[in-house]
């Protein structure tokens, strides 16, 4: 019986080193997995800033030539007419709402009805326009794509006040 339980404790004995064996294994890949799995997040980051980088160098570089019209226009303004410097900052107006929406920037409709995920009301003032409907806007809202950047600050027409009737008798004292 010595040599069949001593067979038998060796036979525990590779099972336990094979598991452990095994242990050891599964630990080191699973290292190995979070270091790969880190240097993945590290270099996702630093790609995700460069690609940041190069979109605020491509958006700079459209920029620099309304920066040079403003120059421009400046240096004119000093020797010339006010009809002339309202023309250059009208161009240079265009210039830069045309090198916006190149970068996908769009101005907020306004037209028509309040839509509270586009517009924000600043006043609700009584009007015969339908009640909802955009009177007037004070501060042009932009999106970029389907996100909204600055909503469009409106005030909106509000049912308009009928006038009240004097109760009956004349004046009516209070007390």
């Amino acid at each position: 019986m010595t040599e069949e339980h001593t067979e038998q404790e060796v036979q525990e004995v590779d099972e336990l080193v094979a598991v452990t064996q095994e242990r050891d294994d599964y630990l080191d890949r699973l290292q190995r997995l979070k270091a790969e799995f880190d240097n993945y997040r590290k270099r996702a980051a630093r790609d995700q800033e460069s690609f940041a980088a190069r979109a605020n160098e491509r958006l700079l570089e459209d920029l620099l030539p309304v920066l040079d019209d403003l120059e421009r226009a400046l240096d004119a303004a000093e020797h010339h007419e006010g009809a002339e410097l309202e023309d250059g900052v009208r161009l240079i107006h265009q210039s830069l709402s045309r090198t916006l929406g190149k970068q996908g920037l769009e101005e907020i409709d306004t037209s028509g009805r309040f839509d509270p995920h586009v517009h924000e009301a600043l006043l609700a003032q009584p009007s015969d326009a339908e009640e909802g409907s955009v009177l007037e806007v004070v501060q042009k809202g932009y999106r970029l794509a389907d996100r909204v950047l600055r909503p469009a600050r409106v005030v909106i027409a509000a049912p308009k006040d009928e006038p009240k009737e004097d109760p009956p008798g004349g004046d009516a004292q209070h007390g």
